[in-house]
């Protein structure tokens, strides 16, 4: 099953938005065993959508679209849709209903031109999970309703809302129509302190091994401040058989590796800290120079950080970090300030440990 993503709008193309819709479908067409072939960005311009469009139904048996399912008049992904795959646009009485719905919830009145939604290509089925107004689209290609020999579906450009219609829908269908039964997973482990090449090296055997093998894979991505993680990908017949993979091959890694793991998937660096600290029951603060309350920040965006976070003394200027935090005369970069710095924020703040 090859399939590719096209995600439509003319705010992608001028950097006015970051295309993250792209790179999630693509992570989990991966997880789900579906290939994705290619990504690719159009403006909301209908001749160079049909184009687009159509040579991505040309090399591949599948579609993703985003965007363009609005209802405003540049929102036109609907029409488009219905002129490559040769059908007249149908209005969807039971669609004008659940957006009528949708509104009423929200105690406002429908506009009209929210009335384009519920037009939709002949053959086309809606997708179930609908949390706004923009319906998704299943659209069989060649006749054949869902045993058709490729398929393009349709998902709103909202992130949330195209999460929904993929895990709900499409990546089932998609397996369906791959013929996919097994499971496939990944577990990503954050580390920091080694290099990207340096921790390559240090599981290449371990690769070298698993491609013998024919066992899980591991990948690397470099993520900047947050590390580097280290994805371990594992396919199996049951949910329980690739967990019970997942968890042999993490440990390798971990003996391999050693310490400089400190995550699991979501978990980032800041929740690791914050979590430890609650469980040992200590408070925080922390004295930044160069990093201008960066760290602070980066805390209190964890929820619940007040937990054990008490908070952050800024103290850029030589004499402040004097009058403040009692640097002693001298060189303000230096071990001594450091020192005094990360003292006397404990003190000032009443924390037990600090950075």
């Amino acid at each position: 099953m090859r399939c590719e993503i096209v995600a439509v709008g003319t705010e992608l193309l001028l950097g006015q938005i970051v295309d993250t819709n792209s790179s999630w479908i693509g992570e989990h067409l991966a997880l789900a065993g579906i290939d994705c072939l290619r990504h690719t960005a159009v403006g909301d311009n209908r001749e160079r959508m049909r184009v687009a469009f159509t040579e991505a139904l040309d090399r591949s048996d599948a579609v993703i679209v985003t965007g363009g399912l609005g209802p405003t008049q540049d929102d036109i992904t609907r029409e488009v849709l219905a002129e490559v795959l040769g059908v007249e646009m149908v209005r969807d009485d039971d669609l004008v209903v659940r957006i009528q719905a949708v509104f009423g919830g929200r105690g406002r009145p429908m506009p009209a031109s929210n009335l384009r939604q519920a037009d939709v290509p002949v053959g086309a089925r809606t997708i179930a999970e609908m949390p706004g107004t923009a319906p998704g689209l299943v659209c069989p290609v060649g006749g054949g309703g869902d045993d058709s020999p490729k398929v393009m579906y349709a998902v709103p450009g909202v992130p949330w809302e195209m999460k929904q219609m993929l895990e709900g829908t499409i990546l089932p269908d998609l397996k369906r129509r791959a013929g996919i039964s097994s499971v496939i997973r990944s577990r990503t482990l954050r580390t920091w302190g080694r290099s990207e090449s340096g921790l390559a090296e240090d599981l290449a055997a371990e690769i070298e091994r698993l491609d013998a093998e024919g066992g899980p894979t591991i990948a690397f991505l470099a993520s900047g401040m947050e590390g580097l993680k280290v994805r371990i990908t594992a396919k199996a017949p049951s949910d329980a058989e690739v967990d019970d993979l997942l968890a042999e091959e993490e440990a390798r890694v971990r003996a391999i590796v050693g310490p400089i793991v400190f995550g699991v998937d979501d978990q980032t660096m800041e929740s690791v800290v914050l979590d430890l600290l609650v469980e040992q029951g200590l408070r925080m603060a922390t004295a930044e120079s160069m990093t201008g309350g960066m760290i602070g920040s980066r805390l209190t965006d964890m929820p619940g950080s007040s937990r054990a976070f008490v908070g952050s003394v800024v103290a850029y200027d030589g004499d402040v970090k004097r009058s403040l935090l009692g640097v002693p005369d001298g060189p303000v970069v230096c071990e001594a300030a450091v020192t005094a710095m990360a003292a006397n924020v404990c003190r000032v703040l009443g924390a037990d440990v600090s950075v």
